[in-house]
């Protein structure tokens, strides 16, 4: 009876996986959709390039300062609830979004998705810590980076079609209901843990999770430990490259610089998307298996994207087409560390009981890192004026500039990193 209870769990468990899976790429795709959409947004709304960035940015304050809350929620409240009636939220800002008469009512739109696809990666992550075993956590996180990757991939080529064929702003309106019908799916079919459902939990033999741990004792615990700051220091600087360039400034740095069409440029972007598809699956394997360890996947992959960055400071119209794709993919496959070794390093420094707090904590770097950047890039820009009411060389020049010094900040952090994968028989 037990052995076919487990089975069933096992089993239902990819349900509920697939379902939040569709909400990760969806997360993913409002993430980057501006950067394919930059350019005609600033056309229509009548924005400067501070401004513009301070658009872009309107997702990630409300998803940075919501990641401490996403914790506790998912410690307290539950996953489900808390993904459900958030995802109502992203529905309503985009579709407010996209039928902005100006830049405000646009920001305000933009600023409830970020807070509504917020609560979506925390309470995730809780809900696999219960339905999969600490063995396959780094896997699921690195299948759920790829798939997200599909987001990315959506973000780019196929969202350029869209809004060529319906506008950009009717393009926000369809995926608002796109996520509507998501948060009804979580509600319908996700569970917080098998226990909810009767079944005993694949994730191992403990019969139920650890006492949880007070609010301001799991705070503390994470912020005093010198292991964290590290970890926190790399999540935030990588993350203003990814974010920054991926996210915003990519697509108008390919269409003014290189004079590419809207297309052209979204198929560039969207090797991103492929090389997040790829190095999630790649990076968890070679941190599994080959090296059987956390650290050193960290480092080179920081390593990496100090060298890619360099090429956008110091050859920023000197590299070839072919090049750029180059660029972008490599971009994607080493930037994919930010999920499927980061947190899980994240994860292994902390117990059980705390996983949504000390998540929730450490989720704030990154998307502050995009948060404060894009409007820094946005201001550089705009600093260095326009020719053509396109944005100049030498302004892409020094922006870029200051993601390679991000990307040197989040390298020398990799090195005071602490090692936080238990081999077996030690």
């Amino acid at each position: 009876m037990q052995t076919d209870l487990m089975q069933k769990a096992k089993k239902y468990r990819w349900v509920i996986f697939t379902v939040l899976a569709f909400g990760y790429i969806l997360v993913y795709f409002h993430r980057l959709c501006p950067a394919v959409l930059a350019v005609d947004m600033m056309r229509d709304l009548h924005t400067s390039g501070a401004l513009t960035g301070l658009l872009g940015a309107a997702y990630f304050y409300p998803y940075a300062l919501m990641q401490l809350p996403a914790g506790l929620l998912s410690d307290s409240w539950g996953p489900r609830k808390t993904i459900t009636l958030f995802f109502f939220v992203a529905f309503a800002g985009s579709v407010i979004l996209g039928l902005a008469p100006s830049v405000s009512a646009a920001i305000v739109g933009r600023t409830l998705v970020g807070l509504g696809v917020a609560m979506l990666f925390v309470p995730t992550l809780k809900i696999l810590a219960e339905w999969f075993h600490v063995r396959e956590f780094a896997v699921m996180t690195g299948i759920l980076m790829a798939l997200g990757g599909v987001g990315s991939l959506i973000a780019a080529t196929p969202l350029a079609w869209l809004s060529a064929r319906i506008g950009w702003r009717f393009s926000f309106v369809a995926v608002g209901f796109f996520t509507l019908a998501l948060g009804v799916l979580v509600f319908l079919f996700v569970r917080n843990r098998p226990a909810d459902m009767g079944w005993p939990s694949p994730a191992g033999n403990r019969q139920s999770s650890p006492p949880p741990i007070g609010l301001m004792e799991g705070v503390g615990k994470v912020l005093t430990s010198p292991a964290f700051w590290p970890l926190a220091i790399w999540f935030f600087f990588d993350c203003a490259i990814f974010f920054s360039f991926g996210g915003l400034w990519g697509g108008p740095f390919l269409i003014q610089v290189y004079g590419l069409d809207k297309s052209h440029a979204a198929r560039i972007l969207s090797m991103l998307a492929v090389g997040m598809i790829v190095g999630s699956p790649l990076l968890s394997y070679v941190s599994n298996t080959v090296f059987r360890a956390r650290k050193p996947v960290l480092m080179i992959s920081s390593i990496a994207v100090t060298g890619l960055t360099a090429v956008l400071a110091f050859m920023t119209r000197q590299v070839p087409i072919a090049g750029l794709f180059a660029l972008c993919f490599g971009l994607g496959v080493f930037s994919s560390a930010i999920v499927v070794i980061g947190f899980t390093t994240n994860k292994e420094l902390f117990p059980v009981q705390m996983a949504g707090t000390a998540t929730g904590i450490v989720n704030l770097f990154p998307f502050a890192g995009g948060a404060i950047f894009q409007p820094i890039l946005g201001a550089v820009l705009e600093h260095y004026g326009r020719t053509g009411g396109n944005f100049t060389l030498i302004g892409y020049e020094k922006a870029f500039l200051i993601l390679f010094i991000c990307a040197l900040v989040a390298m020398g952090a990799t090195f005071f990193m602490r090692e936080t994968l238990v081999r077996d028989g030690g």
